[in-house]
């Protein structure tokens, strides 16, 4: 099957996957909400972060050896595929002792993260049983996450997409029974792992009847050469995991600490649609990223340039979309029809999440074309600069202007990378002037910018009565008069034409 039909059919099983499990994780936090209430929540998304940290320990280890793998998968080379898989195999199993040991380590500290004012009435035992939960789920996790490469690497990526939804369907199912009939946080956890046990077991077996040769005991050491390509790509995704994890997964952690833990429920609550409306749009970038792998180890560099070009311009077209649409109508429809007006967030705050959610976009088509390439190590410096930037500013922010300090230090760390990384792509994978890149930027973020400052005040006479009537015509106002602007304004560029064609031919077929 050719790259498009591969990606095509990753696509469809992802945005299949994406919306169960987004309206079931909408259906679960509300009754969790409801039931729980906001301390708990906020313990949720803060044991979420931490463990996001803690994650660290996999060293980029796998996004190097899932490049090594596009060549052999490429040529079916079946012996390298097995030597390959047995590093990735022992690599993972060494991050899974490496995280329970660190994750224990931390365990003391917690009492002193989350202090007596902050807990709402939660335990300190409590509280360490529900953290050990955590650390549970996400060092099993590990035993049988490197199965998925090989697949993922043969464009595959629907076979992880469908397990990963059915087990989301039978988590959500049995924990909100639970918190119906119990109300309680650790029956809730418990139910989860107890499932995702079941799951890794199923999966593991799986994998071994899918492909049978990795149990094979003949396994070839692989050459010296190429342990040492995987060793520089891993020492340097080191740097970019560092560098992210200061960045993406200390928000919670600096909120919790000064100010207080139902400031991160609150947050979460946002970030939680904006999110899932983020991995909506990716599983379109995401499902081609082995495609992309393969099209650099076998096209030209004016053929792999062309195609970045269609893959940004879908990317700035989508995420301004969510932009726009969140923009207006994210708060409104969290306080006026979700929830209530005590969850409000407040106007600064959400503007500058999703300036960095738009941001990201941008970096997801660059870093997903870094690492099809093989280009891991120019930039290794610059997730650290981007993590001590993104700490020192929030830390410093949220002193100063409360809430919307921390993600000030965000954005602030995120423009550093969509200034930098298009340079190094354009000039070691397109061989091209850069120059192009930040007009088209301009130009994209201009018609965005436009649309949302036309809009404003239509939102404000549209919903002055908040309804769901009124939410459902100001949404189709946004998507009419959004995607009309972006048809007008770019209708006769390259990327658009081509796009065009690929719509008539589909048609055609």
């Amino acid at each position: 099957m050719g790259r498009v039909k591969q990606a095509e059919k990753n696509i469809f099983f992802g945005y299949i996957s994406n919306i169960i499990i987004l309206l079931l994780g909408f259906w679960q936090k509300t009754v969790f909400i409801r039931t729980l209430g906001r301390t708990l929540l906020g313990v949720n998304g803060l044991y979420t972060n931490i463990l996001g940290m803690l994650s660290l320990a996999e060293l980029g280890i796998g996004t190097a050896i899932n490049y090594s793998l596009y060549k052999p998968v490429a040529g079916n080379d079946r012996e390298k595929i097995k030597s390959y898989m047995r590093l990735y195999k022992r690599a993972y199993f060494a991050i899974a002792g490496v995280i329970a040991v660190v994750g224990l380590a931390l365990t003391p500290f917690l009492p002193q993260l989350i202090t007596p004012e902050k807990r709402g009435g939660v335990s300190v035992n409590e509280l360490m049983i529900y953290y050990l939960i955590f650390l549970f789920n996400t060092v099993s996790s590990y035993f049988v996450a490197y199965k998925y490469s090989l697949a993922n690497a043969e464009q595959r990526n629907y076979i992880q997409t469908t397990i990963t939804t059915i087990t989301k369907m039978v988590v959500v199912a049995f924990q909100i029974i639970v918190l119906l009939l119990t109300k309680n946080f650790l029956l809730y956890l418990l139910m989860q792992t107890a499932i995702e046990l079941l799951q890794k077991v199923a999966v593991s077996a799986y994998f071994n009847h899918l492909y049978p040769y990795l149990r094979e005991r003949k396994v070839e050491k692989l050459e010296k050469e190429e342990i040492d390509t995987v060793v520089t790509k891993t020492k340097a995704m080191i740097f970019h995991k560092i560098g992210d994890v200061a960045r993406l997964s200390t928000d919670d952690i600096i909120i919790t600490y000064f100010l207080n833990l139902d400031l991160v429920g609150l947050v979460g609550n946002y970030t939680y649609i904006i999110t899932y409306a983020a991995n909506f749009i990716n599983i379109i970038f995401n499902s081609i990223v082995s495609g992309l792998g393969n099209l650099v180890a076998t096209e030209s560099k004016e053929k792999q340039y062309g195609v970045f070009k269609v893959y940004r311009f879908v990317a700035c077209w989508l995420y301004g979309y969510a932009f726009s649409g969140f923009f207006l109508l994210l708060s409104p429809f969290i306080t006026g029809i979700w929830l209530d007006g005590t969850w409000e967030l407040g106007q600064a705050v959400l503007a500058l999440i999703l300036i960095d959610f738009y941001l990201k976009g941008g970096r997801t088509v660059l870093v997903n074309f870094k690492i099809a390439a093989g280009i891991v190590e120019k930039d290794r410096y610059l997730a650290l600069i981007q993590g001590g930037v993104n700490l020192v500013i929030s830390i410093l922010g949220i002193k100063w202007i409360g809430l919307a300090g921390v993600y000030v230090g965000t954005v602030v760390s995120g423009v550093l990378a969509n200034l930098i990384q298009p340079v190094i792509l354009y000039k070691d994978c397109f061989s091209q002037d850069v120059s192009a890149y930040f007009k088209d930027a301009f130009q994209y973020i201009g018609a965005i910018a436009c649309v949302v400052i036309v809009l404003l005040p239509v939102r404000n006479l549209v919903i002055a009565q908040m309804s769901v009537p009124a939410f459902i015509v100001m949404a189709l106002i946004i998507s009419i008069v959004y995607n009309a602007a972006f048809l007008c304004l770019f209708h006769r560029t390259e990327e658009f034409v081509y796009l065009w064609d690929l719509v008539r031919r589909k048609r055609k077929k």
